[in-house]
């Protein structure tokens, strides 16, 4: 394949110029769309008197300050579960998720397809390897129009000489990325991307399973759709729900998001924030974007905002890539908090300039962006907090409990702790009718202490946000065997 004897053949000066536009590609074009600074001076301002004014409170008139703090953290939260369960509402709709079926799909000719490019990321990943390219041979797409490149740290000698032990070069190319920070899987994208021939481009992790005829049902996806899709969203799941009761719960949340929320955000016209995989995009579009983030830890939710903010949109495709849900407690911490983090720095991002985001997507859809960006991570911190008080209540009755919530306050908030809590109960059984799993439903019922967890991630996210904001906390895969 040409494609691949461009990605070894190309000269250093390319190279590079690939690399430095990989590294500062997007904050040399727009800096205030980039994360390469977590918080601006303006920010740091703004947040540090927030601070100031409301340790004075507390210094000056203690009880209203708790009250206050206390009445708007209900408020965030009920507003949070509103919105959230809207977006579940429009999502049960059938025609939320496009559809196309394997009939559809086997059935538009070859000749027809365009070029096509995958890139795969991978780290310190020896042991997926051979699984990776299993999957990746199992696509059904002509062999002269399929481009894939396996992204691999120069440095990272496991994993290259497991590739090639493989057999990579009879269905993908090594590209070798050159050492230099920082070190995250959208810097590697970037940088695939420039050796990228696709008139479409896509990720699959090194993990992925994706459906095999999911790039033909893209294709025939976008011939449907109107100009301005940008992107299509295939729908993620996980293979090992059974493994233990962490990974059910993963695989129940992930149902839920893929199969509802997510093509409920789509209908109501807000940013879609996309899966870190088998998010396909317009080649042409992407590089007129500026690509992904490399200083955004979650640079496929980032990119998603940013495809929205500058005039395209995302659809949802029902066609499904199996992953691997992570099952081990300390390693999912490390992606939890990485993930809550980058929501955060994505939410900063675009709040540098508010005024123009409102102008770009409209009020409704700004403020449904930073209630999902800026909020999911709140809430899970804030339902550590209410338990914990709801407990210490029911414990002890306290006195000081008491004080901080008046009636005012009181009763929404234990409207939203029964109604909410019993609304994600509810849509998390729904989740389970899609897995048919009745094992799932244990997952549901201990589901509270996965929000223990969501809390403990949403405070290790925060607290990295704030010292090492650009910080590519690895995940380690191939726990399912």
């Amino acid at each position: 394949m040409t494609s691949n004897i461009l990605a070894i053949d190309a000269p250093e000066e390319q190279k590079r110029a690939a690399l430095e536009d990989a590294i500062d590609g997007l904050r040399t074009r727009d800096p205030l769309v980039s994360a390469a600074i977590a918080f601006t001076g303006r920010q740091k301002i703004l947040f540090a008197s927030l601070a100031v004014l409301t340790l004075l409170g507390l210094i000056l008139a203690t009880n209203w300050m708790l009250v206050f703090i206390s009445g708007t953290m209900i408020a965030v939260y009920v507003l949070t579960l509103v919105d959230r369960m809207v977006m579940f509402y429009r999502g049960l709709d059938q025609n939320a998720i496009l559809r196309v079926s394997d009939e559809e799909a086997l059935a538009i000719p070859d000749e027809d397809l365009p070029a096509y490019t995958v890139l795969v990321p991978a780290y310190g990943e020896p042991e997926v390897i051979g699984q990776l390219l299993a999957s990746m041979r199992s696509i059904n797409y002509p062999a002269e129009k399929l481009q894939v490149l396996l992204l691999l740290e120069a440095d990272d000698e496991p994993t290259i000489l497991a590739a090639e032990d493989a057999g990579v070069d009879e269905i993908s190319t090594i590209l070798k990325v050159p050492d230099a920070q920082p070190r995250t899987k959208p810097k590697a994208c970037n940088y695939g991307l420039h050796f990228a021939t696709g008139e479409i481009v896509t990720i699959f992790d090194a993990e992925d399973i994706p459906d095999p005829l999911q790039l033909r049902k893209v294709v025939i996806a976008f011939n449907s759709l109107p100009d301005t899709v940008a992107c299509v969203q295939s729908r993620l799941s996980y293979r090992n729900p059974r493994q233990n009761l962490l990974t059910a719960w993963f695989t129940i949340e992930y149902d839920v998001w893929f199969n509802f929320l997510l093509p409920g955000i789509m209908r109501m016209n807000a940013p879609v924030p996309l899966g870190g995989t088998s998010n396909h995009l317009k080649a042409p579009v992407i590089r007129a974007l500026g690509a992904w983030d490399p200083y955004n830890v979650t640079e496929d939710a980032d990119l998603g905002v940013r495809i929205k903010a500058f005039g395209h949109s995302t659809a949802v495709l029902d066609s499904v890539t199996w992953e691997e849900a992570n099952s081990d407690t300390i390693n999912w911490l490390r992606q939890r908090s990485r993930w809550y983090k980058g929501y955060l720095q994505t939410w900063l991002v675009y709040m540098r300039r508010p005024g123009w985001l409102v102008r770009e997507i409209g009020l409704v859809p700004a403020i449904r962006f930073t209630v999902l960006m800026a909020g999911t991570p709140i809430i899970a911190v804030l339902n550590l907090v209410f338990w914990y008080l709801s407990l210490t209540w029911i414990l002890g009755q306290s006195s000081f409990i008491a004080m901080i919530f008046p009636p005012l306050v009181y009763y929404p908030a234990l409207v939203s702790l029964i109604v909410g809590n019993a609304a994600i109960m509810y849509m998390n059984l729904i989740g389970c009718r899609e897995e048919r799993d009745p094992f799932l439903v244990i997952g549901v019922l201990l589901f509270p202490l996965y929000w223990l967890l969501m809390a403990i991630a949403a405070v290790k996210g925060t607290w990295q946000l704030l010292f090492r904001p650009s910080y590519w906390e690895k995940t380690a895969h191939g726990l399912d065997s």
